[in-house]
């Protein structure tokens, strides 16, 4: 019998002073059992930084042919696609296709995704956005997620804070781009 997911209820006090987002989020993210807490961390960390009308979150892993998340407009067209850990090119590909902006953000080996995507086919390559989180401030901090969290979010001037359980982390975050783009 396979395994049902795993319910997480997230508050999230998010202050983005880049973007002049300022929002109190309550969301309940299903980690599916194949889905590391770093992958579900990193899934909640492109919401939010990503947060606009219109996001939500699919199934993440338990959702093959879904972005991690995704952002459509009042007619239901798909806006913004997210993609979390090593996407492979023909979903990048898929996703730009499909909508305006695609984005993708990970807690993996930076040089492995980008060495996986150089020389490959994506459409509108040069406009898609790669957010590498540190490997050990997300596993740090992943462990100390509870199925009932709460958390602030602090973006300012490109740097990335997170205030849990009394404690406060820097998440370093480094943009790239594709070879080539």
């Amino acid at each position: 019998m396979a395994q049902a997911s795993t319910v997480y209820v997230v508050t999230i006090d998010l202050a983005d002073m880049d973007r002049g987002v300022y929002e109190s989020l309550e969301l309940r993210v299903a980690r599916h059992p194949s889905e590391t807490l770093e992958f579900m961390l990193v899934r909640l960390l492109a919401y939010c930084l990503e947060y606009t009308e219109g996001i939500e979150m699919t199934a993440g892993l338990s959702s093959g042919d879904d972005p991690a998340v995704v952002v459509r407009d009042l007619t239901g067209r798909i806006t913004a696609w997210i993609e979390v850990g090593l996407p492979d090119a023909s979903r990048l590909h898929r996703g730009s296709k499909l909508a305006g902006r695609v984005a993708v953000y990970t807690h993996r080996d930076i040089r492995q995704l980008l060495s996986r995507l150089e020389g490959e086919k994506i459409h509108r390559s040069d406009a898609l956005r790669i957010r590498a989180f540190d490997r050990v401030a997300v596993e740090t901090v992943a462990a100390l997620l509870d199925r009932r969290t709460s958390l602030s979010l602090n973006v300012a001037g490109g740097e990335v804070h997170l205030s849990l359980d009394g404690r406060m982390f820097e998440l370093p975050m480094t943009e790239h781009r594709v070879d080539g783009a």
